[in-house]
């Protein structure tokens, strides 16, 4: 049953013919998983608790950084360094006591994920790389739950919701998992910071029309949303009778090269005049924090690959090793000769 109080904080909905209080206590009842406390993770989550959802579920296993902040909006300067799951909990219970908040900070894996969504009624997809996109849509396939799919890329946002009443899933949409060099995320290209505020915003839509019976779900459908020049589209898809899926795999995809050995920092600095350090970010993550080494980003890798020339045993480095890895199999094809080593975790784990 509704409370006064959920009466009075839900008012603006219970006004709605569409929502009233049997759809409000729809909401308290939900319970919803959010995959990433990220650029889309956060708008949802806050619009959910907001909302009045019930029962909400994050998963993650990262900390704040100072970078988040630029689009990660449920942070602030005092949460850097904290686990985003806890510091997005403090937040949302801030917002609404009267919700339940449950956090695993762990990272989502074929071990796991099928245990973890069968808690909840639906499931919310906003991390930022492919492995856990496709582990996301088996998962909820086996389990039988819809999910409410979200990507970003500069200027660019899609949303979608896939299983719903058995309906087309993300493999309907991209059969095959795609080659390293079509992954965005192993470069770690910018985004405008407004952007996963919207479609995170559409994302959290999505959930709301779901758990009330309402509106027409973007189901076998794809919205397309270009911010620099507001352009939206919605492209149409149907089920693919051909996917079947009967198990759970993770994709073994981490922005692999070939014949690329992984450093440690300390093994760095136990023979660091063996290694010629190369950092791959931009300037401005140079300037705010560095280890030394040649700077060449990443973007200008292709242009300046001759300054590596009278270099060997390249150890090159970024904030995690995604796009450190990236360079590695760019210069592997300019520079066959060379040895590279890319610096494991990359500058997070340098303490």
């Amino acid at each position: 049953m509704l409370t006064e109080n959920d009466k009075q904080r839900y008012l603006r909905h219970i006004l709605l013919k569409e929502i009233g209080e049997e759809g409000q206590l729809k909401l308290k009842k939900a319970k919803v998983l959010v995959i990433g406390a990220g650029g889309l993770g956060c708008p949802v989550l806050q619009y959910l608790a907001a909302a009045g959802v019930g029962k909400i579920g994050i998963i993650d296993n990262d900390i704040v950084d100072i970078s988040n902040l630029q689009r990660q909006i449920l942070f602030s300067e005092k949460n850097v360094g904290q686990p985003k799951v806890l510091a997005a909990k403090t937040r949302l219970q801030e917002m609404n006591s009267s919700i339940e908040i449950v956090t695993h900070n762990e990272r989502l894996g074929a071990e796991n994920a099928e245990e973890l969504f069968s808690q909840y009624d639906l499931i919310v997809e906003g991390s930022d790389n492919f492995t856990t996109k496709y582990l996301a849509n088996d998962a909820a396939v086996l389990t039988g739950k819809p999910l409410v799919f979200g990507s970003i890329f500069k200027f660019e946002g899609q949303v979608a919701v896939f299983n719903y009443q058995n309906g087309p899933t993300y493999r309907c949409l991209f059969p095959e998992f795609g080659a390293p060099e079509d992954m965005p995320n192993c470069s770690e290209v910018g985004v405008l910071g407004i952007l996963p505020g919207i479609i995170g915003s559409l994302q959290a839509n999505e959930v709301l029309k779901i758990i009330l019976g309402i509106g027409d779900v973007l189901s076998g459908k794809l919205f397309l949303l270009n911010a620099l020049v507001m352009e939206t589209q919605i492209l149409s898809f149907s089920k693919n009778m051909e996917v079947v899926i009967d198990k759970l795999e993770e994709l073994d995809f981490v922005c692999k090269t070939s014949n690329v050995k992984l450093l440690s920092y300390q093994e760095y600095r136990a023979s660091q005049d063996k290694y010629t350090l190369v950092d791959v970010r931009t300037s401005a993550e140079r300037a705010a924090v560095n280890i030394g080494g040649l700077h060449i980003p990443l973007s200008e890798i292709n242009l300046r690959y001759l300054e590596l020339e009278r270099e060997d045993n390249l150890l090159v480095y970024c904030g995690s090793g995604k796009r450190s890895a990236a360079a590695i199999s760019m210069l592997q094809k300019i520079l066959p000769h060379k040895n590279f080593y890319n610096l494991e975790g990359g500058l997070h784990k340098v303490s």
